[in-house]
């Protein structure tokens, strides 16, 4: 018995044993408690004590071992990750994450210089802060970290407030105390041997910072230093790259403007010299300049024009003083067309995106080709000899004469009937008639339109697609420098050059309705009085109509599938009472009430006055009357 108690005592075997297995060190360090228990001899104790040591000792070492071995790891992991980020910003927010985790720290932060001599600024930080955050400024030049980058070497203290081996400042221990900061140390942060900032790695706790410990950190400090001069260098590429890439860019865009303007000096100039009319040569200048123009003689009449300017008078008369090109107010570009230093003419136009930021340079090689035709034409009087007049009276007078010729006269004269156009009739008070003639000429001129006298009254067609606003256009212009009453009407638009004839009935008679109404001195469109211009059309449009009058509510009640037609109906077949509507409807009161309160937000508060009311009662009929032939295959 006494020998298998003695074979079971722990024994130096039993300390190899543990360490083999690695065993925890409590296991170890309880050996010789467990051989007193069992009575061990003295001889045996103290072997015992001595492989107990030595076992301690071995642990210690393959502990130290494994912690330095997972910093070097840790080390490696830091080093791949501060090679990913390609901005000095992400380097250094990992740099931070990195020296904190790898040293068990409750933070980390690394400071810059800054602007201002003497002072540093907070660049990146990482852990629980409440003051250290990016972008506090704080003196450089005394503490730890001035220390550490005047040194190049690190700088550590385990207490810092306490600590009186380095000269203190009262905000940065301000910063210290508020953090609740004990143990701090400084690592310099460096691209070969110039300190560009320094990283911090700071404790809530005192604590005395190992060798190995400072050695790492100032291995992670030399790693960032590395990382944040690559950064530096990709920076620094990437910006010469981007230089580089703008400078190819300018330069792929001159010679895209060289070949360009070439191609438009030789089209334009190869026109100018091979065709006999101006306004072609007007039409392809506008294309280049992607915006309307006009040609002007040395006289400031219009030669050709292109699309719609406002007044250009002005401006052509202010280039042929100033003899260069001149920029206006409104926008508008105008430059001489000169040969031998005769002026012969002006082209004013207004440069569209397209041209954007070269028209002037195009505009004046348009000039060249203008002032080319109109030497090789001879007068500009004899390229504008068109009369207006005639053409707007052919057009008026229903002439079976070929549209196609009616076209191009028109085209020549600088108007293109394929556009929309309008037809405003004025008649004035006969004692103003020549007034108004005189005040036409030069609304029709500045509207790129045609105008002339006809039964009587005056006639202008006008580019446009609004005829009651184009039509009170012209009489806020034209009335007060009449001085006296003129009533306007205005139709269409039309596109073709036959269908002005019927757009000027459709004025005439609308002017006609107006004189006999006694609404004189006013203006209108045909669309504009209601029923009374549905009957007035040329065309009778009841689909125009009922979409002008109750559209709102006939796409409500498709979009919302809603009965506010039928409401509509029933509230004025029960005479406007929205109880008996509601029994018609077998609907509650207020369903109806609610129905005519969107109806009123659908046709605008004066929906039940009665004027308005009529006409809403005209179009349910109307739209009633033409969904029942359109279903039994009769269009209206």
């Amino acid at each position: 018995m006494a020998q298998q108690g003695a074979s079971t005592r722990p024994d130096a075997l039993t300390v190899l044993n543990l360490l083999v297995t690695e065993a925890p060190v409590a296991h170890i360090e309880s050996l010789l408690a467990e051989a007193v228990r069992q009575g061990a001899r003295e001889s045996e104790r103290a072997a015992l004590e001595r492989a107990v040591r030595i076992g301690l000792d071995i642990c210690a070492q393959r502990g130290a071992r494994q912690q330095r071995e997972a910093r070097l790891s840790a080390l490696l992991s830091a080093a791949q990750d501060l090679l990913v980020p390609t901005s000095l910003d992400g380097v250094l927010q990992v740099a931070t994450r990195r020296a904190r985790l790898l040293l068990g720290a409750d933070m980390a932060y690394v400071s810059f210089p800054g602007p201002d001599p003497g002072m540093a600024h907070i660049r990146a930080s990482d852990g629980h802060t409440s003051t250290l955050n990016v972008g506090l400024r704080l003196r450089g030049d005394v503490g730890l970290g001035h220390s550490a980058v005047n040194n190049l070497a690190p700088a550590w203290t385990p207490d810092y407030l306490d600590d009186d081996r380095f000269r203190h400042d009262e905000d940065i221990d301000e910063v210290v105390r508020a953090e609740t900061l004990r143990s701090v140390m400084a690592v310099p942060l460096s691209r070969g041997s110039q300190p560009f900032g320094a990283l911090y790695i700071a404790d809530r706790n005192v604590r005395h910072y190992t060798p190995e410990e400072i050695a790492t950190a100032s291995l992670l400090g030399e790693l960032v230093g590395l990382a944040a001069g690559q950064t530096e260098v990709l920076e620094e590429s990437r910006a010469a790259l981007r230089a580089l890439e703008r400078e190819h860019q300018r330069t792929t865009e001159t010679l895209r403007e060289l070949a360009e303007h070439r191609r438009a000096h030789h089209e334009l100039l190869e026109h100018a010299l091979t065709e006999d009319e101006l306004q072609p040569l007007a039409e392809l200048i506008g294309q280049h300049l992607d915006g309307p123009l006009r040609i002007h003689a040395a006289d400031g009449s219009v030669l050709a024009a292109v699309g719609h300017l406002p007044d250009t008078d002005a401006a052509a008369a202010e280039t042929q003083a100033a003899k260069q090109p001149v920029h206006t107010a409104d926008g508008l570009w105008a430059v001489q067309a000169t040969a031998g230093g005769e002026v012969l003419g002006s082209v004013v136009a207004r440069p569209g995106a397209a041209a954007d930021g070269h028209g002037e340079e195009l505009l004046g090689i348009a000039a060249q080709a203008v002032a080319v035709q109109l030497l090789r034409t001879g007068d500009p009087a004899a390229v504008r000899g068109r009369s207006h007049d005639e053409l707007l009276e052919d057009l008026l007078s229903g002439t079976q004469r070929p549209p196609q010729q009616l076209q191009e006269r028109a085209r020549r004269l600088g108007v293109d009937l394929s556009l929309p156009h309008l037809v405003v009739v004025l008649r004035p008070e006969a004692r103003a008639a020549g007034r108004a003639r005189a005040l036409v000429t030069g609304l029709a001129q500045r509207r790129n339109g045609l105008w002339a006298m006809h039964n009587g009254d005056v006639v202008l067609l006008l580019p446009g697609t609004a005829p009651g606003a184009t039509a009170r256009a012209v009489l806020g212009e034209l009335a007060p420098q009449l001085g006296e009453p003129v009533t306007v009407a205005g139709a269409g638009p039309v596109s073709d050059a036959p269908s002005v004839y019927h757009c000027y009935q459709e004025a005439l008679r609308c002017l006609d309705s107006m004189t006999a109404l006694e609404i004189t001195g006013r203006s209108a469109s045909p669309g504009e009085l209601g029923f009374l211009g549905l009957l007035l059309a040329d065309t009778r449009d009841v689909p125009s109509f009922v979409e002008s009058v109750i559209g709102p509510v006939l796409d409500y009640d498709k979009q919302r599938f809603t009965d506010l037609v039928r409401t509509l109906d029933a509230y004025f077949e029960t005479g406007g009472s929205p109880t008996r509507a509601a029994q018609k409807l077998h609907v509650h009161p207020n369903t109806v009430a609610r129905r005519l309160e969107r109806i009123g937000e659908l046709l605008g508060p004066a929906w039940q006055d009665p004027a308005q009311a009529l006409e809403v009662q005209l179009a349910l009929r109307l739209a009633r009357v033409r969904e029942i032939i359109t279903r039994d295959g009769v269009p209206l």
